[in-house]
């Protein structure tokens, strides 16, 4: 933990400030603080898949020292400092207008992945990309919080795909020297800020600390050197295949993950698991409570108070489960601090439907959240029927509701149709949306302009992908079949839908292909053709999922859909981007 996130060797100082915007991402999703960093190296902002630390770093002296002197630049430097310094500030925003003298107690927000940027990879998808944008949102709202997830050095895993179709798989380590990351010490400077025990030994655990607006990420991490050589690994990859592993990763962002804010100092109001992974965050919460002397049922009020539980997956084999004797052995006795024996702490996770000795992570999450809430109004309908059992109710009287999941605008709004939008409504439309005028102004846009912006998204999409086929043809590739599955055959004319997901069955990417003939008519259409591009990753050890993805990539090189499938490799944020707004 001794690298400095940010590290620049050099800026002049008349723009100084770039280094603090380039390390709270507050730039990512402002139009104006982008524009700044493209403005100073517009090829090196591409090529560092527009990071302004990699770009700061990179950038030569030279051309730093030309921009300083520029007027035009300086004028747009001192407006986009002067709004990153209003952004952070806590007058102006929709929480001091609706909560005025409220205290600035966070939201304690938990969870195991976060996609904030792709220069940060501690994401695999959808649980990712919204908590990412649920901090953004809240930094823009002004809604105090505190975020809580690991810091998987290794991310979540590189994806290379064979000439037949099959995943492999590679990790690249991440540099926290072109990250926005620093370290969190403790007041001696130790990087350890907490211990818990783990398989009857101590744990020493570290943060990282991660800026985005007003909001502070806090990724914990086992890579400390006082810490045994395997267990310094143990939050290095996402989501392993390994069900030992990832039950302990889920103890340590639970358990010390409240211990870590508590060290901190930070006393949250409310705290949020975001899916079952963070389930024991909530039960270290009742032991502490239960060690300061409050009963065992006052202390389950209390967490229940002021709890909050979002679940995401719609089936009930993709909710964590461990063996409870696997939960003892790594988390100890916890429930002599608890103030009860095995067989009650058992109980808390126990899944009525399920005949085994296991610990459900969604299922203890319930038990001791007062509010739950899918993520759309047919997955509250599918929660309730899934976990119905837990209240003994018939589905409709469970109560489960839904917050239907939107996204963060400022992340993945094109920027052509944001300026697009902003000339024809005004700079300040997003702060008035609920009104009824704006949606009537809208319908008055020009349809000539929109349609233009969208076509030329589409050639910036279709630009990308025949890059990166020209980059993965210079570095990896040998068999010329890779470029038409890449989609350099693909036109920028044609209407393209697009499908990234995670390759898991339930996704059912494949279901396109069922009706094989059905599908070719719709391509090959002389007058109103189709062409489709996937991305997306399966679990390295999702051997279904895997075949999924394989089945795909395989239409993709049929000669009968003539060009008109794309597989594009390794999907992240920055393609993502690409693909949202292209397709």
């Amino acid at each position: 933990m001794t690298s400095p996130a940010g590290f620049i060797p050099y800026l002049p100082e008349r723009v100084q400030g770039l280094a603090t915007i380039a390390t709270n991402l507050w730039w990512s999703w402002q139009l104006d603080a982008r524009d700044l960093f493209r403005q100073i190296d517009g090829n090196l902002w591409q090529r560092t898949r527009h990071n302004p630390l990699e770009l700061l770093q990179r950038v030569e002296p030279a051309r730093l020292q030309a921009c300083s002197r520029d007027e035009g630049f300086l004028a747009l430097y001192d407006r986009v400092l002067g709004e990153f310094e209003r952004a952070l500030g806590p007058e102006g925003t929709w929480f001091a207008r609706e909560h005025p003298g409220a205290l600035q107690r966070p939201v304690a927000y938990f969870c195991a992945e976060f996609a904030l940027h792709n220069s940060i990879p501690v994401y695999s998808g959808g649980l990712g990309v919204l908590a990412g944008d649920h901090c953004k949102a809240a930094s823009d709202l002004g809604v105090p919080m505190a975020a809580v997830g690991l810091f998987y050095v290794k991310g979540y895993f590189d994806q290379r795909l064979r000439a037949d179709g099959r995943q492999e798989d590679s990790d690249e380590v991440i540099s926290t020297a072109t990250t926005p990351l620093t370290p969190v010490l403790g007041p001696d400077g130790d990087p350890a800020l907490v211990t818990l025990q783990l398989d009857g030994r101590d744990l020493y655990i570290g943060a990282w600390r991660l800026n985005a607006g007003r909001i502070t990420v806090y990724l914990l991490d086992t890579d400390l050197e006082r810490n045994a050589a395997a267990d310094r690994e143990l939050s290095h990859k996402l989501y392993t295949g390994n069900a030992e592993l990832r039950l302990k990763q889920e103890w340590i962002l639970g358990v010390a993950g409240v211990r870590v804010l508590r060290a901190l100092g930070i006393d949250p109001s409310v705290w949020h698991a975001n899916e079952g992974h963070a389930a024991f965050m909530l039960v270290e919460r009742l032991r502490e409570l239960v060690c300061n002397g409050v009963s065992t049922e006052e202390a389950v009020k209390q967490i229940r108070a002021s709890s909050i539980f979002t679940t995401h997956t719609p089936v009930a084999a993709g909710h964590d489960a461990f063996p409870i004797a696997d939960v003892e052995r790594i988390a100890g006795p916890i429930w002599n601090d608890m103030g009860m024996d095995r067989d009650a702490f058992a109980r808390l996770g126990q899944n009525p439907s399920d005949s085994g000795h296991h610990f459900h992570m969604t299922v203890v999450a319930m038990r001791l959240s007062g509010r739950v809430n899918g993520v759309a109004a047919r997955h509250e309908v599918e929660s309730r029927r899934i976990w119905h059992d837990l209240w003994r109710r018939d589905p409709s009287q469970v109560p489960i509701g839904h917050v239907t999941n939107g996204v963060h605008l400022g992340t993945w709004m094109a920027q052509r149709i944001r300026v697009l939008l902003n000339g024809h409504l005004g700079a300040d439309w997003e702060e008035r949306f609920d009104g009824p005028e704006m949606w009537e102004r809208v319908l008055e846009l020009d349809d000539a302009a929109l349609w233009r912006a969208h076509e030329r998204l589409g050639q910036v999409l279709h630009s990308y992908i025949r890059e990166e086929a020209r980059h993965r043809w210079r570095d990896h590739w040998k068999d010329p079949a890779k470029l038409a599955v890449a989609g350099t055959l693909l036109s920028p004319s044609t209407l393209t839908i697009g499908f990234a997901r995670r390759f898991a069955t339930y996704k059912r990417a494949d279901l396109l292909l069922r009706d094989a003939d059905r599908l070719r008519r719709l391509l090959v259409n002389p007058r109103r053709p189709v062409q489709f591009v996937f991305s997306g990753k399966a679990h390295p050890a999702d051997e279904p999922g895997k075949e999924v993805l394989q089945r795909v990539y395989l239409a993709a090189q049929d000669h009968n859909f003539m060009g008109r499938i794309a597989f594009l490799e390794d999907y992240e944020l920055h393609l993502a981007h690409r693909m949202v707004q292209g397709v």
